[in-house]
C-alpha cells in the first residue's frame, strides 16, 4: 500500500489496496488503521463499491451507527445523501431534502449531537454532479496545535454543548422535525479530543455546537466561532473532487468537513456509513464531570 499525502499537513490517498482487502486481511486493516490515525482523512479511488462491501469495510473499524429518525436510510446502517426524489427526479431547491443538503454545507463533524459520537465516517460516490458537489475537510488537530499552550490547556478543561436542531435551525427554523428533536437531546463533550494512539489533541467543534458549559451564551458562542475560524483559515483545507468509485474515510475526532454546492438540477447520490466511537478511541475522556441533562 502506498500512502500519498494530499492535504495541507493531513489527508492521504491510499493506493494499491481495496475495501475488500481490508475486510479479508488483518495486515491490510492494520495498515489502513495506522494511516487513519496519522492522516485523519483517507481517499481510496477506483473502488468496486456496493452497500455490502462498504458495510463490511466499516465494521472493521467498530460498530456502525443505525441511521437516525428523519434521515433517508432510517433504521439501517446507511445514510443516503441525495436530492433525488422518490419519482427519480431532482427535488426543487426549497424541498426538505435540498435544505438538508444545504445544512451539510455548514462546517461540522458527524454525530457530535448523539449519545455516542462518531469515530469515523465512510462516504462513497454513487451519482455525482458534473459541476461542484465536492467535500471540503479541515484538520481540527492541526488547528489545536496552532494555539498557544495556555489556550490549549484552558480548552482541554472546557466542554461544549452540541444539538442537531441548532445546526438545522441555521438553514430553516423547522428543518429538524419534532421527532428528531425528541430523539436527539443536546449532548455535552470536552472541547479537545485526545487520540489515544498518538496522544495528539484536536478541537472537537462543529456547527452543532451552540454553547460552552459555564460561559455566558454570547461569550460561548463567540469562542466557538473563533475556534471555527482558526480551524477553517484560508489555505488549511483539503477539497476532495469526487470521481465515480471514490471512497473517503475521515476521523470525526480530528476533522470538520462540509459539502460544497452544485447546480440544483444536477443529481447527486452519496452513501455514508458511520462508526461509533468506543472507549478505546478516547471516548472515556470526553464525558463531562456532570450529568447530560440539557441546560
Amino acid at each position: 500500500m502506498d500512502v500519498i499525502p494530499c492535504g495541507p499537513g493531513f489527508g492521504a490517498e491510499l493506493r494499491g489496496i481495496t475495501l475488500s482487502d481490508v475486510v479479508s486481511d488483518d495486515d491490510a486493516y492494520a495498515a489502513v488503521r495506522a494511516a487513519f490515525e496519522e492522516h485523519s482523512v483517507l481517499v481510496l479511488r477506483d473502488q468496486d463499491v456496493s452497500d455490502d462491501v462498504q458495510l463490511a469495510f466499516s465494521r472493521r473499524f467498530g460498530q456502525p451507527e443505525v441511521t437516525k429518525v428523519g434521515t433517508q436510510g432510517t433504521g439501517t446502517y446507511f445514510v443516503v445523501l441525495t436530492t433525488i426524489g422518490p419519482d427519480g427526479t431532482v427535488v426543487p431547491p426549497d424541498h426538505r431534502m435540498a435544505l438538508r443538503a444545504k445544512a451539510n454545507q455548514l462546517w461540522h463533524t458527524d454525530s457530535s449531537f448523539k449519545r455516542i459520537p462518531a469515530l469515523a465516517s465512510i462516504l462513497s460516490a454513487r451519482i455525482i454532479p458534473e459541476h461542484g458537489g465536492e467535500t471540503e475537510f479541515v484538520s481540527t488537530r492541526l488547528a489545536f496545535e496552532r494555539l498557544a499552550p495556555d489556550i490549549q490547556q484552558q480548552l482541554e478543561s472546557s466542554y461544549a454543548w452540541h444539538d442537531y436542531a441548532h445546526s438545522r435551525g441555521q438553514i430553516a427554523p423547522d428543518l429538524a422535525s419534532p421527532e428528531e428533536r425528541a430523539a436527539l437531546p443536546a449532548q455535552c463533550w470536552r472541547l479537545v479530543w485526545r487520540n489515544p494512539a498518538n496522544g495528539r489533541g484536536a478541537l472537537y467543534i462543529a456547527s452543532h455546537a451552540y454553547a460552552i458549559e459555564g460561559m455566558e451564551p454570547s461569550t460561548g458562542k463567540a469562542l466557538i466561532e473563533e475556534l471555527t475560524a482558526v480551524a477553517t483559515a484560508p489555505g488549511s483545507s483539503y477539497l476532495h473532487q469526487w470521481r465515480m468509485g471514490d471512497v473517503v474515510m475521515w476521523d470525526n475526532r480530528a476533522t470538520m468537513h462540509r459539502g460544497r454546492p452544485w447546480p440544483a438540477p444536477e443529481p447527486r447520490l452519496m452513501v455514508r456509513t458511520t462508526i461509533s466511537a468506543s472507549e478505546s478511541d478516547g471516548l472515556a475522556s470526553m464525558h463531562p464531570p456532570f450529568g447530560q441533562a440539557a441546560e
